[in-house]
């Protein structure tokens, strides 16, 4: 049974209660069936920060499109989803909170805090779920994780005693990236680096022992930070620099302090760079402590975890950093010890998280040896296990990254996250880790700190599973098919889960790797709080509706590019939609008591029928393997050209021949193409704009509960019909050259005109007189002539298609030299047309590299290209001759 639509296609209607009504079904978790080859993807965690944004919806669109195909090609479908407790992410959001309140963490407490952050957790979840269900996302909530529930720690604990066991986890004194707002460790990857304004600082770094150098008794420092000056314990020259050769060994005095340092000489100074010497500071950059390490020197960190100075300051201590340099430039120029300042603008580290700017700080942590798991992950990519990038470019991203890792600090001095398995004793400082706490606990005290949000977001493909037990999904659902997620956390997270699964399960974590854009606006900026041009979708699917934003996020762009926003591009997706919408309704309202679409035998099939099935068929051939490449955009523009233009704006109009006519037989068949057709471009659609194809859909004919579960579009090989489909294209482009004609001459669809068709083609000859209906139906011809051998009119304009000139006699709207200009731009148009495809195929490279199809096609492009080219030159000659 149909039932009826409505007049006007309104996606709040459409869409409303429907993902409801999906969940009560639970046809969104897997099919159960054991001979079903199994296909899994793992949502790409959230952060319970926020609400979602453009790029989240990007993101879970691209899933939900793969997943969604996957079931109705009767694969047994996992998506699982999940959060992540984004540990320095979302605590700095509740700090935030709670200092626009005038408190802060450590008024409350550890335990009172973490409390505050699953409150805010508990509602953000909420909040994306429903954002979730706006977006109508085909997720198994029945096996849904958030990074921080017992299974996962259990995973997290068992991780981190293994790599700790294995020696590939360790703890130790390093300079290390430091957050002074979030007061935390920072990883490489955490730090953005930005333009600030700055200086070089000539500081006078007078000698101790009365030498004096180059007619000075002192020498001569650049620095960009003297703030850290009260952490100096040498000067270093290179060894091999004849300049300073005599002086090392010698000592000079730290200005404001006067410490007593040696100038030693290392081959990590650029002799090029400023005066050739350099201050070292073990405690407050990572190049200078690898120095002191080689040359014994004491470290003196000069600076709190707020980024104040502390009491190896001196007269400085208690003063904010900025502050202090501030003060100690002015010391310095009081005392007569600064020599110049240069301004100059450099790239300075800053938070990822809260945009502060970052500091060396000499710190105990807690790291992962990156080597033999960086070893280990690129080997595994010259084997049948290996990942699959797409774009392929971002494999030798990945592969350059991990050969060039360094050492991941995994400890965060914060109170959310995985408190980190270890423990002290209060006695003896002996360290225990284990995944469980020591028995004889009121001895040992934890460590205090966190783990790096990422070490369990890295555990995401098997944790999520039920590892490290046996689980049956993570039997069967594991390793999982595909991963979905941004190019710009390939670092971040990606390379992780690689590491991370190989080490642990000995198998790739994902078969296939998508990686897209970012989402820009419509300018090519980056969508940001300080620009204010951020787009919440949840707007916009109030808007135009979620199948709309779906649709212009899935088909926007190609694998691994950005992506613009823009409302004129979401007014056409609409308008797309509402198209589907009205041709929907006609077929439907055409129906007349069919219960079950099924075509009649090939036998009855008339030009248009062979021509929009064989179309069809290559629509479903051309979207399957764009899906199967992730190529969205290409399987978008050939879904949206077969809708539009065959099937709305051609086969439709034709059917009404068929459908108001008094042959029964004829009017049946018609109406059964219309339905199958119809019927299979919904399901070729559904993945992408679920929603409206579900409404369309039960308000059809059909078999099945819900399109959702539906068997997807395959090829028939009988429908197939390049004849028809060429016939086809003859009969269009005829149609088409008629209303251009009428179009240039001004002369309305109402009005009724001769046309004249010359042809020395047998086929296209039959053809057109076979189709004349159509021809009357489209061209509102008076008069139609079909001949071999046509005398051109005087006053007639005309057009060349292939194998025909057609010819229509409008002697009172004809101006001769009109026709004459507009036919040699048709001979202009087509010599050009067959200049580039001579070159085309005279460039070996094309005719060697491409597909065989490919070239064979650009042949036949050129011989019709040449045949139109020669039929408008005689028509030029014979305007020409009448002139």
């Amino acid at each position: 049974m149909t039932k009826e639509m409505s007049t006007k296609y309104n996606p709040t209607e459409v869409e409303k209660g429907r993902y409801d009504k999906w969940l009560d079904d639970g046809v969104f978790k897997p099919s159960g069936d054991k001979k079903a080859k199994p296909y899994s993807i793992v949502l790409p965690p959230p952060n319970v920060t926020g609400k979602l944004h453009l790029g989240h919806a990007w993101d879970t669109t691209l899933q939900d499109m793969i997943i969604r195909q996957k079931r109705m090609q009767g694969f047994d479908t996992l998506w699982l989803p999940g959060m992540d407790h984004a540990g320095i992410a979302t605590q700095a959001k509740v700090e935030a909170k709670l200092r626009d309140q005038g408190i802060s963490r450590y008024d409350l407490g550890r335990e009172k805090f973490v409390e505050k952050v699953w409150e805010w957790k508990d509602d953000f979840a909420a909040t994306i779920k429903t954002q979730w269900g706006k977006l109508g996302l085909s997720l198994d909530y029945s096996r849904e994780r958030f990074t921080l529930d017992e299974g996962l720690s259990k995973a997290v604990r068992k991780v981190f005693v293994k790599l700790y066991e294995k020696g590939l986890i360790y703890r130790g004194e390093y300079i290390i990236n430091w957050d002074p707002q979030a007061r935390t460790a920072l990883s490489d990857i955490e730090v953005i680096h930005k333009d600030d304004k700055g200086a070089f600082y000539h500081v006078k770094y007078p000698f101790t022992d009365g030498t004096t150098f180059n007619g000075k008794d002192y020498i001569e420092i650049v620095t960009t930070r003297p703030e850290t000056m009260m952490g100096d314990t040498a000067v270093a020259v290179n060894p091999s620099d004849e300049r300073y050769k005599e002086l090392v060994g010698k000592k000079v005095l730290v200005p404001l302090i006067n410490r007593e340092v040696p100038i030693i000489a290392d081959q990590y100074v650029d002799p090029e760079f400023g005066t050739g010497m350099v201050k070292i500071t073990p405690a407050h950059d990572p190049n200078d402590f690898k120095v002191g390490n080689r040359h014994d020197l004491e470290r003196i960190n000069t600076m709190n975890e707020d980024a104040s100075m502390n009491e190896n300051a001196g007269k400085y201590a208690g003063m904010d950093r900025f502050d202090a340099r501030k003060a100690m430039v002015e010391d310095l120029q009081n005392e007569g010890l600064m020599i110049s300042i240069d301004p100059i603008v450099h790239s300075v580290g800053h938070s990822e998280r809260t945009g502060v700017q970052v500091e060396a700080r000499l710190s105990t942590q807690w790291f992962v040896k990156m080597k033999p798991l960086a070893e280990q992950a690129i080997k595994n990519q010259d084997t049948d296990d290996s990942v699959s990038f797409f774009p392929e470019r971002f494999e030798d991203t990945f592969t350059q990254w991990m050969e060039n890792v360094h050492d991941w600090v995994i400890s965060r001095q914060l109170w959310w996250g995985h408190q980190i398995p270890a423990w002290y004793n209060k006695e003896t400082g002996e360290t225990y880790v284990g995944e469980e706490a020591p028995k004889d606990i009121e001895n040992w005290e934890q460590d205090p700190d966190v783990l790096d949000t990422w070490f369990s977001s890295a555990l995401w493909p098997f944790s999520t599973m039920g590892w490290p037990d046996e689980t049956e999904d993570f039997k069967r659902y594991f390793p999982t098919d595909t991963l979905v997620t941004g190019y710009d956390i390939l670092f971040f997270w990606v390379s992780r889960m690689i590491f991370q699964s190989l080490e642990f399960t000995e198998r790739r974590p994902f078969k296939n790797v998508l990686l897209h854009g970012l989402i820009r606006d419509e300018q090519g900026r980056k969508m940001s709080k300080s620009l204010g041009n951020g787009i919440d979708p949840m707007d916009v699917i109030d808007k135009y509706g979620a199948d709309a934003l779906r649709w212009f996020l899935s088909t926007g762009t190609t694998p691994g590019q950005d992506l613009r926003f823009s409302y004129d591009k979401m007014d056409s997706a609409w308008n797309f939609i509402n198209k589907i919408w009205n041709a929907s309704r006609y077929v439907i309202m055409n129906l007349d008591g069919i219960t079950k679409p099924e075509l009649p035998d090939k036998s009855q099939w008339e030009l248009s029928d062979k021509w929009i099935l064989s179309r069809l068929n290559e629509t479903i051939a051309h979207v399957t393997r764009e899906f199967d490449k992730f190529n969205f955009g290409e399987a978008g523009r050939a879904l949206y050209d077969f809708i539009w233009n065959d099937f709305c704006d051609w086969y439709i109009e034709m059917s009404k021949e068929a459908l108001s006519s008094e042959d029964g037989d004829s009017k049946r068949n018609t109406q059964n193409v219309l339905a199958y057709v119809l019927d299979q471009t919904l399901k070729l659609m559904h993945p992408i704009m679920p929603f409206v194809t579900e409404n369309i859909w039960q308000s059809m004919p059909h078999e099945g509960d819900t399109i959702v579960n539906a068997p997807y579009p395959t090829v028939h090989d009988e429908f197939d019909d390049p004849k028809a489909e060429a016939d086809m294209t003859s009969l269009i482009d005829l149609i088409k050259a008629v209303r251009n004609i009428r179009s240039e001459a001004n002369a309305p669809l109402s009005s009724p005109i001769d046309l004249m068709i010359s042809t020395k083609n047998a086929n296209l000859k039959a053809i057109f007189e076979e189709n004349k209906i159509y021809i009357d139906r489209f061209t509102h011809d008076k008069e139609l002539q079909i001949a071999t051998d046509i005398e051109a009119p005087d006053l007639a304009m005309s057009a060349v298609i292939t194998d025909a000139t057609v010819y229509v006699p409008l002697a009172e709207l004809v101006d001769l030299n009109e026709e004459k200009d507009r036919v040699a731009k048709e001979v202009e148009k087509f010599e050009s047309e067959v200049t580039r495809s001579k070159k085309k195929l005279g460039n070996a490279r094309f005719v060697d590299n491409a597909p065989d199809d490919v070239v064979a096609k650009e042949r036949e492009k050129q011989a019709d290209y040449e045949t139109k080219l020669t039929a408008a030159k005689a028509r030029l000659a014979q305007i020409t001759s009448q002139l």
